[in-house]
Formats: structure tokens, sequence, C-alpha cells
């Protein structure tokens, strides 16, 4: 039994950080995000009843056994619902750099779970799927659909999952990664999501977020970048905040990243429509319109600081493409 299936990281405008539930990954708040076109992982998953225990490699490499039980515990949700004890084999590929903050586990949760679901024979909705994916990495609820996506953060299983805003197509949006940094991160996003409730902000931070969230939805039903663009930079912030006065601190920006900050508002200044987020790791996302992009671009690659750049549009959502 054998499937592969495709998935796109996302770049999230409303992030989430903390969560109220480790064993189920519920988020303490909403979240919005663009799904994207070239931050892809690719997954086949192979059930085999000759295989002893699970086997995993990313990008032609065994995994880190850290890596390969989380893995494992995943594909034991999927396992437990089609009554199969099979242990799998698992090969996973990136189009972009793991570890970095470009929310590698949430392509990869998402492909992990439609690659595993269709081998197994599980029917998933978009619901269901998002659910799946959600218990692996919480991001990866918002990468089983494409373009733009709100994840309701809920209550409980059942209620937390994702569901699409506007198709790719609504709105021709760029994210122009800025890759400062390419080494894996210290502290994963998993780590750090339990030490949110150690930040005297986190209040202050979720308030915000509840305020921001209609903006966000309106800014995107109207395709309105000025309107998007500093919600997105204020959330950003606030979040990192959070990170920085948590107990102990998470320090994710390096220095390159506090330079490209101060340059994309020098660059606003100089009337080009481009707005900054950051997920948990140094690298810069800048948001712009297609008709900016090339201006972006431009500027980014002037900077000595910067390894590589990525461009990405929305993209489509999680795609089974075979199984066996």
């Amino acid at each position: 039994m054998r499937a592969r299936a495709e998935a796109g990281a996302n770049i999230a405008f409303i992030k989430y950080w903390g969560v109220r539930d480790q064993r189920l990954n519920l988020p303490l708040n909403d979240s919005v995000s663009m799904t994207l076109d070239v931050a892809r992982t690719i997954t086949e998953v192979e059930f085999s009843p000759s295989l002893s225990a699970d086997v995993l490699t990313i990008n032609g490499v065994s995994a880190s056994q850290a890596a390969l039980r989380r893995v494992s515990r995943h594909l034991d949700l999927l396992r437990e619902r089609a009554g199969v004890a099979w242990r799998a084999r698992v090969a996973s590929r990136n189009t972009f750099p793991m570890g970095a903050g470009l929310a590698s586990s949430a392509a990869a949760f998402a492909a992990l779970t439609a690659a595993a679901a269709g081998a197994l024979g599980v029917a998933l909705d978009g619901a269901e799927m998002s659910r799946v994916a959600r218990r692996g990495s919480g991001s990866a609820a918002r990468s089983v659909y494409g373009g733009y996506v709100w994840w309701h953060a809920g209550t409980d299983d059942a209620s937390s999952f994702a569901e699409p805003l506007a198709p790719p197509e609504h709105w021709d949006v760029r994210d122009v990664v800025a890759v400062v940094a390419e080494e894996e991160k210290k502290v994963s996003s998993a780590e750090g999501h339990l030490l949110a409730h150690t930040s005297p902000f986190l209040r202050a931070r979720l308030a915000q977020v509840q305020r921001l969230l209609p903006r966000v939805r309106e800014a995107i039903l109207r395709r309105d970048l000025s309107a998007l663009g500093p919600c997105i930079e204020a959330d950003a912030l606030a979040m990192h905040f959070v990170m920085m006065s948590s107990r102990p601190p998470l320090f994710y920006w390096a220095p390159e990243t506090v330079a490209l900050l101060k340059a994309v508002q020098v660059w606003r200044e100089a009337g080009v429509a481009v707005y900054f987020t950051i997920d948990a790791g140094p690298n810069v996302h800048l948001i712009c319109e297609a008709e900016d992009v090339e201006r972006v671009v431009a500027r980014v690659r002037r900077l000595e600081y910067v390894r590589r750049v990525i461009v990405a549009g929305p993209g489509p959502g999680v795609a089974l493409q075979e199984t066996a």
C-alpha cells in the first residue's frame, strides 16, 4: 500500500503561538495564512508487513530519532483508523530549507497525512484532514487548503480545523522570502509553543489578535494590501515579543533580521508597497503584490547578507498524486 502527496508551506498573516492542549495541538487563537506555490513538500508513504519499524528519510537522508518518533506517532493516528498495524517507509523531500522559520513542518505533516491516508484507504474530507494534520503540526491544519486559509482555534479536537477563506486566484500576492540563515533552529516551534504561557505579554498579544483578525479577513477579501500590511507587521512583532520575553527567552532573530526590517521601512518610504512578517526563525517574508515583486526582489538581492531569495505566490492545497 503506497501513496504520494504534495503540500505547500504557508505563511501566516495572523499567527498562532502557544497551545491550550499539547496532545491535540489546540492553539490559543485563530490564525490566517496563505499557502505557498513553490515551497513544497513531497512525501511518499508505503506500508508493508515486512517492516518491523517505521523508516523515515528526509531529502534522502535518514531522519533523527526524534523526527522518526514524531512521524510514527502521527502514522499511528491513521493506522488506528484503518485497523492496520503495518509499519511504513516514509520518504519526504522539500524544495526549501527546513527548520529555519519557513513552515516546513506544516507542509510535511499535511503531505504525510494525505499520503498515509491514501495508502491506507482512509477517506478524509477537508475538515477531517485538517484536524488530523493539526495533530502532527499545528500549522499543517492550514496547509491542507490552498490560497487564503482561516484556522479556527476551537476548544476541542472536533472544533479546531481550518477552512478556505479565498482561493489562490483571488489575489495575486507575493511572498518574497529573504533567507538569511538556512540552519535548523535550535529550539523548534513545538518546544517554543510550550513556553508562551511564561511571557507576561501573552495576554496583550492575544487581545491584539482578536482586534486584528476581522481587519485581516476584510483586507484579504477586498484585496487591500495597505490595510493588510500594518496588521501582519503588528502581529509578527507581538509574537516575537512574546518569544523574547518567555522563560527562558527565545531569540529567533539574527542581526540580519533587524537590518531587513529597517530596510523594509526605508523601501516603503520610497514608495514601494511592501510589508514584513516573520515566522519562528530569522528569515523575513516580504509581502507585496505581483506588480511590485521585481522591485522588491531587486532590492533584496543587493543586500550582501541575504543568502538566497525565494519568491512564492498563493498555491494549491494538499494533493494526492498516486496510490498503489
